[in-house]
């Protein structure tokens, strides 16, 4: 890569390690690790030392002591090299001061691919910061906030080196900055709340930033001293030099901004570059080796004390969450409702992530909670997650974007995470959080401007114009955290125990159910047996009687014909029981029903077995329905058959049968003027042998309306009723058309 031409093609590919070139501040020396000579050297030596720089190459460092005028040291530059390698570091040796010319200077040594860096920079004593540290610190840990931190951080540093402006920059997850504190001259614009595009700070620089807390950039009018060699060799890594000279980009930059010094100490949290300390001077500028040093420790212990107040923000959030994750697990653990457990008590699925709303699909029914889209939203929400989803959990802080349709409701679902319990069973659960709306102002247009070059490349070139550009940003939410997902995955997996639990021992009380029919069955048939023996018995001798018995007047006659009638229809009873006994695990065959013939011979029967003549019953319309003809018929002769019972007594009883077509449903209702049920029983009402207070003195078991709703619910239809005391009931039964 031609260093002088760097395009949009290359530009995170810049080799800034090796630029050549050294800052003219200082000068360098490379000295080879193993034969001690010395290989490279920056051509502005002779601005310091007699000698120039093609001379020093190839000559043995020990002499350079000589040649630099250097009088008294005795091979101590040497001896210095060689303990920093030794101890395989060289903090402990640097700076090393030296004079040459009477002029005092630092000697900074580190290591650089099999060579030893060696450079010299001024000292000065301009900035006393190691005295200044234990104040500073002290201020700047004095914030109980982080914004207050980040702002004594800011005005500490300029109070120590006084550079016209000191920012703190914040790296935000895609690689741009922005200005989060700022202490500068009142003469100067402020920067504060602008941001920059990552481009401005690539990624190579963010790397070296992490690997050199501190960077400092002189003067940016200076010429660079290019690094010369005595023989054909690599270019020379300056990662670690104090003087490596800057991209001609990124000076560029500071000129077209007004700077003309700049320094920087990096802030790291848990390994990552959190941001910097930015520091602008509007004239050129120098600070040493030990200024800058100091100046790196207060940085490394505010990137602890972020480090810790970040850790301590995310502990409170983290212990939130683990509470609520604690007591929705014992709820789905002891609560028979799955979905109640969920979205029913105080802490509920939102609390595990942060969400303003969840909705649970489960069984086919809806359960929202918080601030969610509405049903019909949902229900198309959850179809293109079914067809779209190929992970267990998927989420995304800009709905909108990947799915048009959630930009009607982005101001409650910009963001979401989705937990697929079951794609077969159509079971989902998803949290939402609301749009934020930001609008980001950047510091010039974000978009680099090229240059079109004669070869057709379109080379960078730096912004010309800083001033703010406003973008504003949609459809989109704050991002989900690593734990807020890992959050939902989590209690994913609690939910499908919880469900495969609940489905072992709905097997196992299968299992018991089955064995209890049989059971049934086995005692059906002997009671039907036991029952049908003596009743056949009674039938026979009854016809006989009838038949042989010549004295008998009509009157006996009918009297005995009753008994045989009597006994065919507990006959039939006994015949209908039996299959009642199946009805629970038995499938409905349905046919069209004649609800008019059905209706009307259930009410003529019951009329006439109770000789409830004196009872009006009117009819309504009576539409047909699908069902068991025996059992509707069953249902019916129930309903009429306790109507007509309860109203006898009034001085004018009345009963009337209609039904009435309701959207998708036949709903009949069979309605009375008779005794009426007390509304503290309702619950009761449909429970077996369970009869009510105001009954006891009329005909009857508790068994008629428990088999009714039995029925009616195997043909899954509903049944209910209305009722006043000494005025009346009506029962309701409403069928799927």
């Amino acid at each position: 890569m031609n260093l002088n031409n760097v395009d949009l093609s290359n530009c995170d590919r810049e080799p800034i390690h090796i630029p050549g070139k050294v800052q003219s501040h200082g000068f360098l020396l490379a000295v080879d690790a193993e034969s001690l000579m010395i290989t490279y050297a920056s051509e502005n030596c002779k601005d310091y030392i007699a000698a120039e720089a093609r001379m020093l190459l190839g000559k043995p460092f020990e002499q350079f002591e000589v040649i630099a005028g250097l009088t008294g040291k005795n091979g101590q530059l040497l001896q210095m090299v060689q303990l920093g390698a030794f101890k395989q570091d060289y903090a402990s040796v640097n700076p090393y001061p030296v004079q040459i010319n009477d002029v005092d200077y630092y000697m900074i040594i580190s290591a650089s691919a099999g060579s030893y860096l060696i450079e010299f920079e001024p000292a000065t004593i301009e900035y006393d910061i190691q005295n200044q540290i234990g104040k500073s610190v002290s201020e700047i840990l004095a914030g109980k906030n982080l914004k207050s931190l980040l702002h004594n951080t800011a005005k500490a540093i300029r109070d120590v080196i006084h550079y016209d402006r000191v920012m703190i920059y914040k790296f935000l997850e895609d690689g741009h900055g922005e200005v989060i504190a700022e202490v500068k001259s009142e003469d100067l614009e402020p920067f504060y709340g602008l941001h920059y595009p990552a481009s401005d700070i690539p990624k190579q620089a963010r790397e070296l930033y992490k690997l050199n807390y501190t960077r400092i950039i002189a003067d940016v009018n200076s010429t660079s001293a290019p690094i010369i060699t005595f023989e054909e060799a690599a270019p020379l890594d300056l990662t670690h030099s104090v003087l490596r000279a800057v991209s001609p980009i990124h000076i560029q930059y500071l000129k077209n901004m007004g700077v003309e010094s700049s320094f920087s100490i990096s802030l790291i949290a848990h390994g990552e570059l959190w941001g910097l300390i930015a520091c602008h001077n509007y004239s050129p500028k120098f600070i040493d080796y030990k200024a800058r040093e100091g100046a790196a420790l207060i940085g490394k212990i505010v990137s602890s004390a972020l480090e810790y107040r970040e850790d301590e923000e995310q502990e409170q959030q983290s212990n939130t969450y683990q509470l609520a994750m604690s007591l929705i697990s014992l709820h789905l653990t002891k609560d028979e409702d799955l979905v109640s457990a969920l979205t029913g008590q105080e802490y509920t699925i939102k609390d595990i992530a942060g969400a303003t709303g969840a909705a649970v699909l489960f069984e086919n029914e809806i359960s929202a909670i918080g601030a969610t889209p509405d049903n019909l939203q949902l229900r198309e929400l959850f179809d293109w997650l079914k067809a779209t989803m190929h992970d267990a959990v998927y989420f995304t802080h800009r709905l909108p974007e990947v799915f048009p349709a959630a930009k009607a409701y982005k101001e409650v679902g910009s963001g979401i995470i989705a937990a697929m319990i079951s794609k077969d069973m159509d079971e989902i659960v998803v949290w939402f959080r609301p749009e934020q709306i930001t609008a980001i102002n950047w510091a010039g247009n974000p978009d680099k401007p090229v240059v079109i070059s004669e070869n057709g490349l379109m080379n960078l070139s730096p912004r010309n114009s800083f001033e703010i550009f406003s973008q504003l940003v949609e459809n989109t939410a704050v991002k989900w955290t690593k734990t807020e997902v890992s959050n939902v995955a989590k209690l994913r997996e609690k939910i499908i125990t919880t469900i495969n639990k609940k489905a072992g021992e709905i097997r196992i009380l299968n299992e018991r159910l089955k064995r209890a029919y049989e059971e049934l069955d086995t005692f059906s048939y002997t009671i039907s047996h036991d029952l049908r023996t003596p009743l056949t018995s009674i039938k026979s001798y009854t016809e006989l009687v009838i038949m042989s018995n010549k004295s008998l007047d009509e009157q006996g006659k009918n009297l005995l014909r009753r008994v045989v009638a009597g006994a065919d229809k507990m006959n039939f009873l006994i015949n209908e029981i039996l299959k009642l006994a199946r009805v629970g695990r038995a499938e409905v065959e349905y046919t069209a029903l004649d609800m008019d013939r059905i209706v009307r011979d259930s009410a003529a029967e019951v009329i006439s077995a109770a000789n409830a003549g004196r009872v009006s019953v009117t009819f309504g319309e009576l539409p047909s329905i699908m069902g068991s003809p025996v059992l509707i018929s069953q249902v019916f002769n129930n309903l009429i058959g306790n109507a007509v019972k309860y109203s006898f007594a009034k001085d004018y009883p009345a009963v009337h049968i209609e039904g009435l077509k309701d959207g998708d449903e036949v709903i009949y209702k069979i309605q009375d003027n008779g005794i009426g049920i007390d509304i503290a029983h309702r619950e009761k009402v449909f429970e077996l042998f369970k009869r009510m207070e105001n009954v006891k003195d009329i005909e009857g078991t508790g068994v008629g309306l428990a088999i009714v709703k039995r029925i009616v619910e195997k043909h899954n239809a509903r049944i209910w009723f209305e009722s006043e005391l000494k005025v009346g009931t009506i029962f309701y039964v409403a069928f799927k058309i």
